[in-house]
Protein backbone atom coordinates (compact mmCIF):
# COMPACT_ATOMS: atom_id res chain seq x y z
CA UNK A 1 0.00 0.00 0.00
CA UNK A 2 1.57 3.24 -1.01
CA UNK A 3 1.96 6.60 1.64
CA UNK A 4 -1.02 8.17 0.07
CA UNK A 5 -3.49 5.50 0.10
CA UNK A 6 -2.33 4.93 4.05
CA UNK A 7 -2.74 8.66 4.85
CA UNK A 8 -6.41 8.59 3.44
CA UNK A 9 -7.12 5.54 5.43
CA UNK A 10 -5.85 6.80 8.59
CA UNK A 11 -8.05 10.09 7.86
CA UNK A 12 -10.98 7.59 7.17
CA UNK A 13 -10.68 5.66 10.22
CA UNK A 14 -9.77 8.60 12.51
CA UNK A 15 -13.39 10.13 10.93
CA UNK A 16 -14.91 7.06 12.60
CA UNK A 17 -13.00 7.73 15.84
CA UNK A 18 -14.22 11.25 15.66
CA UNK A 19 -17.45 10.12 15.35
CA UNK A 20 -17.44 8.10 18.57
CA UNK A 21 -15.80 10.89 20.17
CA UNK A 22 -18.75 13.49 19.37
CA UNK A 23 -21.35 10.67 20.74
CA UNK A 24 -19.38 10.95 24.00
CA UNK A 25 -19.93 14.58 23.82
CA UNK A 26 -23.29 14.68 23.42
CA UNK A 27 -23.44 12.03 26.68
CA UNK A 28 -21.53 14.52 28.66
CA UNK A 29 -18.26 12.24 28.40
CA UNK A 30 -15.00 13.66 28.04
CA UNK A 31 -15.17 13.46 23.94
CA UNK A 32 -12.63 10.68 23.18
CA UNK A 33 -13.05 7.80 20.69
CA UNK A 34 -11.69 5.33 19.55
CA UNK A 35 -12.30 2.27 17.14
CA UNK A 36 -9.91 -1.43 16.38
CA UNK A 37 -9.43 -2.32 12.60
CA UNK A 38 -8.49 -5.45 11.81
CA UNK A 39 -8.17 -6.77 8.10
CA UNK A 40 -9.46 -3.31 6.74
CA UNK A 41 -12.69 -3.71 9.05
CA UNK A 42 -13.57 -1.98 11.92
CA UNK A 43 -13.81 -4.79 14.71
CA UNK A 44 -14.61 -2.35 18.22
CA UNK A 45 -16.18 1.50 18.37
CA UNK A 46 -15.86 2.76 21.28
CA UNK A 47 -16.23 6.21 23.54
CA UNK A 48 -15.13 7.50 27.09
CA UNK A 49 -17.86 6.11 29.55
CA UNK A 50 -16.04 6.99 32.15
CA UNK A 51 -18.66 8.96 34.11
CA UNK A 52 -21.80 6.81 32.74
CA UNK A 53 -20.39 3.61 34.58
CA UNK A 54 -18.65 5.49 37.27
CA UNK A 55 -15.14 3.92 36.44
CA UNK A 56 -12.11 5.28 36.09
CA UNK A 57 -10.39 2.87 33.89
CA UNK A 58 -13.43 2.84 31.33
CA UNK A 59 -11.65 4.76 28.64
CA UNK A 60 -12.32 4.72 25.11
CA UNK A 61 -9.36 2.50 24.34
CA UNK A 62 -10.00 0.04 27.19
CA UNK A 63 -13.86 -0.62 26.03
CA UNK A 64 -12.02 -1.11 22.36
CA UNK A 65 -9.75 -2.76 23.57
CA UNK A 66 -12.08 -5.64 25.26
CA UNK A 67 -14.93 -5.35 22.15
CA UNK A 68 -11.91 -6.15 19.64
CA UNK A 69 -10.56 -8.94 21.65
CA UNK A 70 -14.29 -10.69 22.42
CA UNK A 71 -15.27 -9.94 18.28
CA UNK A 72 -12.05 -11.84 17.66
CA UNK A 73 -12.04 -14.59 20.20
CA UNK A 74 -8.54 -14.01 21.96
CA UNK A 75 -6.62 -11.61 24.00
CA UNK A 76 -4.10 -10.39 21.49
CA UNK A 77 -5.02 -8.04 19.03
CA UNK A 78 -1.33 -7.75 16.94
CA UNK A 79 -3.01 -7.49 13.13
CA UNK A 80 -4.88 -4.99 14.50
CA UNK A 81 -4.72 -0.61 14.18
CA UNK A 82 -6.42 1.39 16.96
CA UNK A 83 -7.59 4.84 15.71
CA UNK A 84 -8.08 7.30 19.12
CA UNK A 85 -8.97 10.61 18.67
CA UNK A 86 -6.50 11.95 21.55
CA UNK A 87 -2.68 10.28 22.78
CA UNK A 88 -3.74 7.61 25.02
CA UNK A 89 -2.82 7.97 28.84
CA UNK A 90 -0.56 5.71 30.64
CA UNK A 91 -3.05 3.67 31.72
CA UNK A 92 -4.05 2.86 28.22
CA UNK A 93 -0.83 2.37 26.49
CA UNK A 94 -0.18 -0.34 28.94
CA UNK A 95 -3.27 -2.71 28.39
CA UNK A 96 -2.43 -1.73 24.34
CA UNK A 97 1.13 -2.94 25.10
CA UNK A 98 -0.33 -6.22 26.68
CA UNK A 99 -2.66 -6.63 23.76
CA UNK A 100 0.23 -6.53 21.19
CA UNK A 101 -1.58 -4.02 19.04
CA UNK A 102 0.73 -3.99 15.93
CA UNK A 103 -0.35 -0.07 14.96
CA UNK A 104 -1.34 3.06 16.96
CA UNK A 105 -2.67 6.13 15.37
CA UNK A 106 -3.82 9.00 17.71
CA UNK A 107 -5.03 12.52 16.82
CA UNK A 108 -4.00 15.06 19.13
CA UNK A 109 -1.39 15.13 21.63
CA UNK A 110 -2.31 14.91 25.48
CA UNK A 111 0.08 17.31 27.13
CA UNK A 112 -1.05 16.73 30.59
CA UNK A 113 -1.75 13.07 30.47
CA UNK A 114 0.05 11.12 27.15
CA UNK A 115 2.27 8.01 27.68
CA UNK A 116 4.98 9.87 25.39
CA UNK A 117 5.90 12.05 28.02
CA UNK A 118 5.54 9.50 31.32
CA UNK A 119 5.66 6.01 29.70
CA UNK A 120 7.40 6.01 26.56
CA UNK A 121 7.81 2.46 26.54
CA UNK A 122 4.31 1.55 27.07
CA UNK A 123 3.60 0.26 23.98
CA UNK A 124 4.72 -3.07 22.85
CA UNK A 125 8.07 -2.77 21.10
CA UNK A 126 7.38 -3.85 17.62
CA UNK A 127 4.37 -0.80 17.53
CA UNK A 128 3.86 1.34 15.10
CA UNK A 129 2.92 4.63 16.29
CA UNK A 130 1.76 7.67 13.98
CA UNK A 131 0.44 10.84 15.82
CA UNK A 132 -1.38 14.17 14.61
CA UNK A 133 -4.05 12.37 12.04
CA UNK A 134 -6.94 15.21 12.04
CA UNK A 135 -5.19 16.76 15.35
CA UNK A 136 -7.48 20.15 14.58
CA UNK A 137 -10.73 18.32 14.68
CA UNK A 138 -9.66 16.30 17.59
CA UNK A 139 -8.08 19.14 19.33
CA UNK A 140 -11.03 21.35 18.65
CA UNK A 141 -13.99 18.65 19.81
CA UNK A 142 -11.43 18.55 23.30
CA UNK A 143 -10.94 22.18 23.94
CA UNK A 144 -14.95 22.94 23.41
CA UNK A 145 -15.52 20.30 25.73
CA UNK A 146 -13.66 21.78 28.38
CA UNK A 147 -14.20 25.36 27.41
CA UNK A 148 -18.22 24.45 28.22
CA UNK A 149 -17.32 22.94 31.88
CA UNK A 150 -15.09 25.70 33.19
Amino acid sequence: MSTEETVKKDIYYMQRALDEAKQAYKEGEIPIGAIVVCKNKIIARAHNLTETLHDVTAHAEMQAITIAANELGGKYLEDCTLYVTVEPCIMCAGALGWSQIKRVVFGCLDEKRGYHEYAPKALHPKANVIGGVLDSECKALMQRFFKERR
